[in-house]
């Protein structure tokens, strides 16, 4: 059994990935192999709408036919028991290396039904991890959780069941006298990162063994 995490942060240290390794020692520790890839290592683009994922008696119906640096990726994911994907939420959204993953990914499976079905002939097993600066009631009053259950509906439609692991109020610099951020109060900052983000951690090493034990 094979569990990937995939990781939409420029950042491979820092907390989306730290989570990540968190959910995949989990995976592992049910006996899946497991490999985290970064997003930003790789040269691509989002979908081009050549459509020729859609055509019936083409070689690329139901995958992606570019050829560019995701490919690699996209293989290993199509290939993948579990899938774990990780972004910090920017602006409201997931980071722009995500978004056009997403875009790769999901598009060649989703069929132009009524309604809209999947290629997928197997059970995959399926998780996002967000990221997130802002408290839970400023994801709340800004919209941040709606991007996220579309993002949920969407992997439950084309990929299966699929679950959602919320971090907030992460520590965005190691050392806040360095920037200018007036809004942020460091110690409470501190205290969040040293309380609440170990638990959070906990909570994605639970995800990424039960996600293996479910297959089962």
């Amino acid at each position: 059994m094979k569990a990937i995490g995939i990781n939409g942060s420029p950042r491979k240290k820092w907390n989306t990935a730290i989570l990540l390794r968190n959910a995949l020692k989990g995976a592992g520790a049910q006996g899946a192999k497991t490999e985290l890839l970064h997003l930003y290592d790789y040269n691509y683009k989002g979908c081009i709408s050549c459509f020729a994922c859609k055509k019936k008696t083409g070689k690329s119906y139901g995958k992606c036919a570019v050829k560019d640096g995701l490919r690699p990726v996209l293989k290993k994911v199509n290939e993948a028991d579990v899938i774990i994907l990780g972004s910090p939420i920017y602006y409201g959204t997931v980071t722009g290396e995500m978004r056009s993953f997403l875009e790769r990914l999901f598009f060649p499976l989703m069929t132009y039904t009524d309604p809209p079905g999947s290629l997928l002939s197997r059970k995959v097993q399926t998780a996002f991890i967000y990221t997130l600066g802002a408290t839970r009631k400023m994801a709340r009053e800004r919209g941040f959780d709606k991007h996220i259950a579309m993002n949920e509906l969407l992997m439950k439609m084309i990929l299966g069941g699929s679950e959602t692991l919320c971090s907030y109020d992460t520590y965005q610099f190691e050392d806040y006298s360095k920037v200018y951020a007036p809004r942020f109060d460091p110690e409470k900052k501190a205290k969040v990162r040293a309380e609440v983000f170990p638990i959070d951690c906990e909570k994605a090493f639970e995800m990424g063994a039960r996600l293996v034990r479910e297959l089962r």
